[in-house]
């Protein structure tokens, strides 16, 4: 799961740059207002990162793709980014933790076999 998520909030990370570049564009939102905000949401995609299988990551995350489709009101194609971002992110955690449980009964069922002999050239 850490794998699938990290890679979507990367992706998001270029996009909330982007959309601040796009939103200083707007005359009436203050650069240093729209810099603060995407750099908040950019650090946060980053160490997000590294909190996927902490209490709570999956839940920051969540909360991340609500303020992107939310940006869309300041600018309007953050509402398709951002629900094209929620999908996902719904996808990475949902096909994330499949794997993580395939990998898991993998795991346990190598645990009781035991480990092969080599066949190298001292193995005889």
């Amino acid at each position: 799961m850490r794998m699938l998520c990290s890679s979507t909030l990367i992706g998001e990370f270029f996009v909330i740059g982007f959309a601040g570049l796009v939103a200083m564009k707007d005359d009436s939102l203050a650069t240093s207002t729209v810099w603060t905000v995407c750099g908040v949401a950019m650090v946060l995609s980053v160490l997000l990162c590294g909190m996927i299988t902490r209490p709570g990551g999956v839940q920051l995350g969540w909360a991340l793709q609500i303020g992107l489709i939310a940006s869309g009101f300041f600018v309007p194609v953050m509402f398709v980014l951002g629900a094209a971002f929620a999908v996902l992110w719904w996808a990475s955690v949902h096909y994330g933790r499949k794997v993580d449980d395939i990998k898991a009964r993998w795991a346990e069922s190598q645990a009781g076999q035991p480990a092969q002999a080599s066949a190298g050239p001292d193995a005889a």
